[in-house]
């Protein structure tokens, strides 16, 4: 079978986070018939699979997701979003790029590679999960926690995100920002807007620290990253009444941020400046996930080599973007990068790939097999 009917068949399946449906049955039964063995990992309702063959040093893993985002209005799709289609060129799914195509150009390149070197010296692996595209406390995180536990270490990591900006093979991804979020309560005193002085506006309290956090450089970044972001995303107060001033103003931000700062020096900083005005204040936080790096390296020269070989342009390492599943598996890969399709159509209506991009892509995975396993 080939990469692009693999492809449709995982397509076809209404996978909607975090519902696998038949996905990872559909690839445990195509890797069992080339010798990987297939420990099923499930935790609530979030699917995954690790599956390996060998136990031979190094180690080499893809690692990737089933779940797809909603469609969102399938009135407005030029072809249903379940219903694989070929047209111009382009294959159009939801999934097609983010990123079912990519889990079946993992699994055929290494049916091919297995096949032309069936006794090749060290160790391939799987990580399949159905909850990056949702909670993700289900997932990659909770399948790392326990090969962590038993001491599993991966030497090369590749997630299969769609990273490519106008073409593919043109940008890979050697890091991820992390990804840290405050809920700001300041708290004043409820009032009459003609009687000021028997209130106390906590949107005029706030408004100079917000000014502060909003004008702080918290660094500039280092060849890797940019610099980190402070940016707030929403900001709620009053009473809805033009006459009162209100008890509460609400302010939710968020920090981008590179590894020049930690979860900790950020909260830190912000705190000093909140009390530096004298606020009264509750504030909350969420941290999604820790900046990562994989410095150029083995991993990255062999995955720019075979970008070379197969589609004749010299790839840009970069470190922009969300969060993915990396951020959890680098805890236990020496290095870790993600590959994949053009993300230019990722969440959209009629999301696609180019069909010539299928070919391709699982011979760059291919290639990178034939450099690291020799």
């Amino acid at each position: 079978m080939t990469t692009l009917a693999l492809a449709k068949q995982l397509l076809t399946e209404q996978s909607i986070t975090p519902d696998d449906k038949n996905c990872q049955k559909i690839l445990a039964a195509r890797l069992r018939a080339i010798g990987f063995e297939i420990e099923e990992m499930h935790f609530g309702n979030t699917k995954n699979f690790y599956a390996k063959r060998g136990n031979n040093a190094p180690l080499l893993c893809f690692a990737g997701h089933t779940d797809v985002v909603p469609t969102g209005d399938v009135t407005q799709w030029t072809f249903d979003p379940f219903t694989p289609t070929e047209h111009n060129g382009k294959l159009y799914a939801r999934g097609a790029a983010d990123m079912k195509t990519a889990i079946a150009c993992f699994v055929t390149a290494c049916e091919r590679f297995i096949a032309a070197n069936p006794h090749f010296s060290g160790s391939l692996a799987l990580l399949i999960t159905s909850d990056e595209e949702g909670d993700a406390h289900d997932g990659t995180t909770k399948v790392v926690e326990q090969l962590k536990q038993r001491g599993e270490q991966i030497d090369y990591c590749i997630v299969g995100e769609p990273t490519a900006v106008n073409q593919l093979g043109d940008t890979l991804k050697n890091g991820r920002r992390g990804s840290l979020s405050g809920n700001l309560t300041v708290h004043g005193k409820q009032g009459h807007i003609a009687y000021p002085h028997l209130a106390k506006n906590p949107i005029h309290a706030a408004a100079p620290a917000l000014a502060e956090l909003a004008a702080t450089e918290w660094d500039t970044g280092n060849p890797y990253f940019p610099a980190t972001s402070f940016q707030i995303s929403n900001i709620n107060g009053g009473t809805g009444a033009t006459n009162v001033i209100p008890a509460v103003v609400n302010v939710k931000f968020n920090f981008r941020f590179s590894t020049e700062q930690t979860e900790s020096s950020l909260k830190t900083r912000v705190h000093e400046i909140l009390d530096k005005h004298g606020l009264q204040y509750d504030l909350d936080w969420s941290l999604s996930g820790s900046p990562f790096l994989t410095e150029a390296g083995q991993l990255t020269e062999v995955a720019q080599h075979a970008i070379g070989e197969i589609c004749g342009i010299q790839a840009e390492l970069s470190t922009t973007g969300g969060t993915s599943d990396g951020r959890f598996i680098k805890a236990i890969a020496n290095e870790l990068i993600e590959l994949g399709f053009v993300n230019a159509t990722i969440h959209q209506i009629d999301e696609h790939i180019e069909l010539a991009d299928i070919d391709k892509l699982s011979a760059i995975y291919e290639n990178m097999l034939i450099q690291l396993m020799k």
